[in-house]
Formats: C-alpha cells, sequence, structure tokens
C-alpha cells in the first residue's frame, strides 16, 4: 500500500470525525512500522472499553447479579469480539503495517485488528471525550449487548482443561509439515493426547494450526465421550 489509508472512508464506516486525526493515525500504526505506534493508545481503549462496558451492562441488565454480569462483560471485551467488530468496519484495510508484516497476513490476524480497534476507541476517546466513546462503543457493540453472554473459550484452552480434568498430561503440538512462500506460509500442526488418535490441521500462522487442531481433536473426544 502506497501512502496512508483512506482516513475519510473508514471515518464513514465509524460515524466519527475526527478533529485531529493524528489519533487515528497513530491508533492504525502497528508495531511493525517502529517505535511510533498504537501500543499506548491501544493501552487506553481498553480501558474506555472496559468502563463503558461495565456501565452499559450495569444499566442493562438490572436484576443480574456480579458473577453473571462479568461473564458477559468478559464476553463483550475479549479479543475475539474486538476483532468481529473491526472487520465489521474493515478496519484491516486501514491498518497501518510494515510490508512484511502485511504480505504475511496481518491485515487479517485477529490480534492485530483486535489491537487496532482498542486503540481506535483510545483515539476517540482523546478526540471527542468519553461521551464521543461511549455512543460509538453502543452502536458498535448494539447487536451484541443483549446476546452474548459467555466468552468463547479458546480450543486450545478448552482442550488443556479437559485433559486436566481427567489427570492426563498436556497435549502435544507437533509442526508436521511447512509449505508455501515466505509470505504466505501454510503450517500443518499435529496434535497427540494420550490413549486418543492424533488429529492434524492447517493454517496460515503456527498459532491459527494449533487452534484448528485443538478444535478437531475436542470435536473427536466429545464424540466419543
Amino acid at each position: 500500500m502506497s501512502g496512508l489509508p483512506d482516513f475519510a472512508e473508514l471515518e464513514a464506516k465509524l460515524g466519527y470525525r475526527f478533529k485531529m486525526r493524528a489519533y487515528l493515525e497513530q491508533a492504525l500504526t502497528h508495531s511493525s512500522k517502529g517505535a511510533s505506534n498504537n501500543e499506548r493508545i491501544e493501552f487506553l481503549g481498553d480501558r474506555v472499553l472496559n468502563l463503558v462496558m461495565a456501565e452499559a451492562l450495569f444499566k442493562k441488565f438490572p436484576d443480574e447479579n456480579e458473577g453473571n454480569l462479568a461473564k458477559r462483560h468478559s464476553a463483550l471485551v475479549q479479543g475475539r469480539m474486538l476483532a468481529v467488530i473491526g472487520a465489521g468496519v474493515t478496519l484491516g484495510d486501514y491498518i497501518i503495517l510494515s510490508e512484511a508484516e502485511r504480505m504475511s497476513g496481518g491485515a487479517a490476524n485477529e490480534n492485530i485488528l483486535s489491537d487496532a480497534m482498542e486503540a481506535v476507541l483510545g483515539a476517540i476517546f482523546l478526540d471527542g471525550g468519553l461521551d464521543a466513546a461511549r455512543e460509538l462503543i453502543l452502536r458498535l457493540w448494539a447487536d451484541y449487548l443483549l446476546t452474548v453472554s459467555e466468552a468463547q473459550q479458546d480450543p486450545k484452552t478448552e482442550l488443556q482443561e479437559w485433559v486436566q480434568a481427567r489427570g492426563l498430561p498436556l497435549p502435544d503440538y507437533e509442526i508436521v509439515n511447512r509449505s508455501g512462500p515466505d509470505h504466505a506460509p501454510l503450517f500443518e500442526i499435529e496434535v497427540r493426547v494420550k490413549g486418543r488418535d492424533p488429529v492434524s490441521a492447517e493454517g496460515s500462522s503456527r498459532r491459527q494450526a494449533e487452534k484448528a487442531a485443538a478444535s478437531l481433536m475436542l470435536r473427536q473426544l466429545k464424540g466419543s465421550a
């Protein structure tokens, strides 16, 4: 990508126009571009999101206890949800990445999308204050506030808990194949659980392949339980 992304286009998707676009540019600059990146502003956005979501749930569910509110809150602010929200405004098209990071699929990376979405929230807080950030968050999360009540568990974590509950050794993950060019690799990961047939899965990163393999193993374990 040459030059900067079309910030006006993104502002239209967000429904917010920045008074100081430098905040938005910083929020969209990934660490692969060097020292001046979005990590500090992401820290701020995380806190803003947590506060706004806690307030919204407190008001929307007056009869729920603290435990249920905490589950809803965790689900709505987790990285996977942030990535879903970011993808909904095609945020990956606007993230400023190094060429190497972009070629390796960084614009679609769940963690990068999640971090950038938090940073955008921090940028709006700096530019327009808490009310502006709250309005955006409540609008972008509106479809999920009532329907999402519990965080989705990472399949690797779920598999680990499954084996530990049965006194088994931890799952063993191994790269069995790596193919494709350096800018678009494909990993094949095999996961083994004691006493079960191994399963394998592919992904564009080692982590993605491990999560896919863990999901397949869980399906096998639950099917034979």
